[in-house]
């Protein structure tokens, strides 16, 4: 088990720190709202990929719509010819 860098050992260290500081009754609360936080920022994270994606994704599509008209437009000058 790997998370953020921290294995198993620092995980049960930081668990009995936080539980010897805080105490029992505060510390589920405290996991509460650290989960809460959590979740707002892999929201908050996961809105600005698709924003990212949307604008990377977004010029290619008007080249790709000005190329056809243009090739359309050659096309069109060509048979007239």
């Amino acid at each position: 088990m790997n998370i953020f860098g921290v294995g198993l050992p620092e995980v049960t260290v930081i668990l009995v720190l936080a539980l010897i500081i805080f105490g029992p009754k505060k510390l589920p609360e405290l996991g509460k709202q650290l989960g809460k936080t959590l979740q707002s920022l892999k929201k908050a994270s996961n809105e600005f990929q698709e924003e990212l994606n949307k604008v990377v994704n977004e010029p290619e599509n008007i080249s790709l719509e000005g190329t056809n008209d243009r090739d359309n437009d050659e096309n069109d000058n060509i048979n007239k010819n």
